[in-house]
């Protein structure tokens, strides 16, 4: 069953900076870009390394570990080596509280 899941209050969130959540065994990393919030796995697709450890500049994150890059909005892997897209996940603010769903 899918559920909403309390990220940070808007405030709390600093550009390029994700907030990383782990539910179960998924940890997803929540960025604040200009236009909106944006949930996406913080497991690099081709290797494990975590995502919210690499360099974030103009909606993409760069993996720390072989510089594969992914657009954070679609989570579509847009560098070698990563050839697999990321997960992706909605998000919504409700009552000022950044919310993704899993």
């Amino acid at each position: 069953m899918m559920a909403w899941h309390d990220v940070a209050r808007e405030g709390e969130f600093e550009p390029d900076v994700p907030k990383v959540i782990q539910v179960g065994d998924d940890r997803i990393a929540v960025f604040r870009l200009e236009d909106g919030y944006y949930a996406i796995s913080d497991i690099c697709t081709h290797e494990y390394a975590l995502l919210s450890d690499g360099f974030c500049e103009g909606g993409k994150v760069e993996c720390p570990l072989h510089q594969a890059c992914f657009d954070i909005r679609t989570g579509k892997a847009l560098d070698e080596p990563a050839e697999v897209d990321l997960a992706t996940y909605p998000t919504r603010v409700e009552g000022g509280v950044v919310q993704f769903q899993l």
